[in-house]
């Protein structure tokens, strides 16, 4: 018998807010995408938005959690993990690359591909920038005490 690796046993508490957080944050994003519908051939950006308003989020917590504040331990499962992977969506997104490439619209659908990336990386740069800037840090706390 070779070394299994195990599972770290999860608390029933982190379990029952990251499943709280999911389905507000699901819920939210439902109710984008009802606000802001979209047809085959046009760029979904009900799903853009919440791709980059989720990111600039969860760059925002991550500084906040990380370098400004003492966190509550289940802060972060509820937030980072529940909510803001609710209300976010690759899975979402994926499809409708591939709805806008089957459409006939390539354009769109290479642009929709490219511009979620990069809007999606510079909304955390930009929330960890707000961040740092609204707490008054100038760079990230190193982990370790070392500076």
């Amino acid at each position: 018998m070779g070394s299994q690796a195990r599972t770290p046993a999860v608390e029933p508490a982190v379990l029952a807010v990251i499943s709280v957080g999911g389905g507000i944050g699901a819920v939210m994003r439902y109710l984008v995408g009802l606000r802001w519908p979209s047809q085959p051939d046009q760029v979904p950006w009900a799903t853009f938005a919440v791709n980059v308003v989720g990111c600039f989020s969860i760059g925002i917590l991550m500084v906040l959690i990380t370098e400004v504040w003492v966190a509550h331990r289940l802060l972060r499962p509820f937030l980072g993990v529940g909510l803001l992977g609710g209300f976010t969506t690759f899975s979402t997104y994926s499809v409708e690359i591939r709805r806008l490439l089957e459409s006939g619209a390539a354009i769109e659908a290479f642009g929709y591909l490219g511009g979620t990336v990069a809007a999606s990386l510079g909304a955390v740069w930009l929330g960890m920038g707000v961040a740092r800037l609204s707490a008054g840090t100038t760079r990230p706390r190193r982990r370790g005490g070392r500076q």
